[in-house]
This record gives C-alpha cells, sequence and structure tokens, in this order.
C-alpha cells in the first residue's frame, strides 16, 4: 500500500501562475507575442464576467502557441523551464517534496495547468507522477489548442487520480497521505488524505492546517 504526498503546482510549489508565465517568458524570446495580448485580457474579462468558463479561457488564450509543431513545443517547454520555472519554485517546496520522498511517500503533482509544460518538472527527480489538464495535437503532430477532456481542476483531481491508481493497480493509504494547495478549491483532494495543508492561505479557515512557503 502507497502512501502519497500530493502538490497541486500553480501558488503552492510555484511563487507564480506558470500559464501566464509561459506567456511572458514566449514574449521575451519574441515580442511578436505580444499581439495575442488584447486576446489574453479579453479571455480573462470573459471568465470574469462568468460567459466563459476555465475551459474556454485557456483554449482562447492559448492562441500565442496555436499551430505549432509538437517537437518545437517540447523544445520551448524545455527551455521554458530552464530558464523560467525552476526560479520561481518555493523553496521550501522543495524540501516538503525531498522529505517526504525520503520517508517513503510517492510524490504526485496534480494541477489544472497544461500537462504539455508542467511534465517538465519530471526534472524534480523525487516526482513520481504528474497529471495536468491535456491538449490535443493533430495526427501531423501540430498542437490544436483543444482541451481533451475537462478542465484538471476540483473533483476532476479526484476523477483523474482514481483513474491513474485503478489503471496501474495501485492501492493507497489516504489516511496517511498528504496534500498540499493553495487553494479550496482543491477541497476535494484535501478532503481525500489525512494530512491536509494549505499554503499561504490568507483567509480565515478552520478546516485545513496552514503552512507559509517561500
Amino acid at each position: 500500500m502507497e502512501k502519497l504526498a500530493i502538490f497541486d503546482i500553480d501558488f503552492t510549489i510555484t511563487k507564480k501562475e506558470t500559464l501566464m508565465e509561459l506567456y511572458k517568458f514566449l514574449i521575451k524570446e519574441d515580442k511578436k507575442n505580444l499581439k495575442f495580448l488584447p486576446r489574453a485580457l479579453f479571455s480573462g474579462f470573459m471568465y470574469g464576467i462568468g460567459i466563459y468558463n476555465e475551459k474556454k479561457v485557456k483554449e482562447t488564450f492559448l492562441k500565442f502557441i496555436d499551430g505549432i509543431k509538437e517537437n518545437d513545443l517540447k523544445k520551448i517547454v524545455k527551455k521554458y523551464y530552464n530558464d523560467r520555472l525552476i526560479n520561481i519554485l518555493y523553496k521550501d517546496a522543495l524540501d516538503m517534496i525531498k522529505k517526504l520522498k525520503s520517508e517513503g511517500y510517492k510524490v504526485y503533482l496534480i494541477s489544472a495547468s497544461p500537462e504539455f509544460y508542467i511534465k517538465e518538472f519530471y526534472a524534480i527527480k523525487e516526482v513520481d507522477k504528474i497529471i495536468g489538464t491535456k491538449f490535443s495535437f493533430n495526427e501531423e503532430g501540430i498542437f490544436q489548442r483543444k482541451m481533451l477532456g475537462e478542465n484538471c481542476k476540483g473533483e476532476e483531481k479526484v476523477i483523474r487520480l482514481m483513474k491513474y491508481l485503478r489503471e496501474n493497480n495501485i492501492i493507497v493509504d489516504f489516511k496517511n497521505s498528504y496534500m498540499f494547495s493553495d487553494s479550496l478549491s482543491d477541497s476535494p483532494l484535501l478532503d481525500l488524505v489525512g494530512n491536509p495543508y494549505l499554503i499561504n492561505f490568507k483567509k480565515e479557515n478552520n478546516k485545513y492546517k496552514k503552512l507559509n512557503w517561500q
């Protein structure tokens, strides 16, 4: 029976929102990507007033990599990880990952962020499994900006996790497992484990323990 140490990514192990950081990184790489800024602002506005859901927002926002070849995207996200992502990781998060891994826990990162770039976190040798929001590539290996299935958030995270565990015949000791998140949207996962923690959470909360990471 395995014990899990589950971590959200954005604002949990990273100090910033990683999809927006990807866009900012690509602007720095090529100023022509600034032309997609109005679309990004528009999609955010439409989400704010309740017209777009998060799936629609992401599909709209990702226009800046629409039509890119899969192999070219792999090169971009690897450079993004090495040049940017590793610089916005909380040291305390990495310390916790290493600590729990040394104690025999399997380390899972489960995030609503796109899997095509968060899989770069496998560079952290303690990470055993990454689950994120999936996007499609066509038969020619071209990125299509179409989400496969649902946005990996809230209850969907539990659905994806359980599916993976079933498919791999993994039995988990959830009572002695951990979950770390910055948001109450992760309550379904937080409630699944015996050791749930909120990270850098400022609002009133009496249900979960809190940790402040830097």
